[in-house]
């Protein structure tokens, strides 16, 4: 087995980065694919999910999951093929979606709960969106937005980064519930992407002009539920026009993830007081036991037309250091896919 593939090629962190992660944050190894033990397989990596939460895993200190040790694997959810098996749960040639790390192979017990892997049916849909609308992102904005969110027919329902991984399946999941939906991208192809591909009912350019007034101009009735995915001034923005009883869930704030400083809070926190308002934080992982009922709904929306799965995908292992960097630098629409290999 040691010599039925070629060396396996990995990206480890070499150190913890100080803002934007730099190429001598990262160590390219080489080691050789071990033959799988008895309930082992060897799964080929094709596809990896570039998720801003990645940034976050880089950093030391306490947080939902314990983070990347030095000289480890950089942790990516990925999708490939079992190219070797030992194991009764997956045959040769299964695809699977897991925590492979950002390698073109993983090895390892079947049933390692790190992994996690999952067996999936590529012609359910394209293999792709097994890392978005049917992977962690779409179970995120799913359960995110039903589960903390809790918007109900006729209500404004407001997302951040709207032409993102999550924050496009919030909205098509929201107008499914019956909302009015308003994103908040940045530039006007962004915003030409959420309304005219995704459905929303308008999208704010923040680069534009005034979030503020413009949340004034397409929310006329106030939010009822803001999807946050990047924190900072506009949170604070969309605090000024939540309704009473409002709903914020905080899923991420990648406008801090790379922030050389103390990260910013909230100043108006004070209008969730006045409110009666509710900020909850929300963690995709929490709702693992229920994945297959996400998947099943958004596949089948899927199928009628009526949800999309749109993938930016940069082709090449090797580009990993700078595709991930396409994450802060706002240059994808849709989400983040790095081909690794063909099946």
């Amino acid at each position: 087995m040691t010599n039925a593939f070629p060396p396996n090629q990995q990206f480890r962190l070499a150190a913890r980065p100080l803002g934007l992660p730099r190429n001598e944050d990262w160590q390219f190894h080489e080691e050789a694919v071990p033959e799988p033990q008895d309930g082992g397989i060897v799964v080929k990596v094709l596809y990896l999910s570039l998720d801003p939460a990645m940034r976050g895993w880089m950093n030391e200190g306490k947080s939902y999951i314990r983070p990347v040790a030095i000289g480890e694997v950089m942790r990516a959810g990925g999708l490939g093929v079992v190219v070797a098996s030992r194991s009764p749960r997956f045959a040769v040639g299964d695809y699977v979606a897991g925590g492979t790390g950002v390698q073109r192979y993983w090895s390892g017990m079947a049933d390692d709960k790190t992994a996690a892997f999952t067996k999936i049916d590529p012609a359910l849909a394209p293999p792709t969106a097994w890392l978005n609308t049917l992977g962690m992102p779409g179970m995120t904005a799913f359960f995110g937005l039903r589960e903390v969110g809790q918007p109900k027919p006729g209500e404004t329902v407001v997302v951040s980064g709207a032409a993102g991984a999550v924050g496009m399946t919030v909205g098509q999941v929201a107008k499914k519930m019956g909302c009015r939906v308003v994103g908040i991208a940045g530039g006007a192809d962004k915003c030409r992407f959420v309304v005219e591909q995704l459905g929303f009912d308008a999208c704010i350019d923040y680069k534009a002009g005034s979030v503020h007034a413009s949340l004034k101009e397409h929310c006329p009735q106030g939010v009822d539920v803001y999807f946050d995915n990047v924190g900072g001034d506009i949170l604070d923005a969309v605090l000024t026009r939540i309704n009473m009883k409002a709903r914020i869930v905080i899923c991420g704030a990648i406008s801090q993830y790379n922030t050389t400083s103390q990260v910013k809070g909230p100043a108006n926190y004070l209008s969730l007081l006045v409110n009666r308002a509710r900020m909850e934080g929300m963690v995709v992982f929490d709702y693992a036991p229920r994945y297959a009922e996400g998947v099943a709904t958004l596949a089948g929306w899927m199928r009628e037309g009526s949800v999309k799965s749109i993938e930016y995908v940069v082709e090449g292992f090797e580009r990993f250091p700078e595709a991930l960097l396409m994450l802060f630098e706002g240059k994808n629409l849709g989400k983040l896919v790095l081909k690794v290999a063909d099946a």
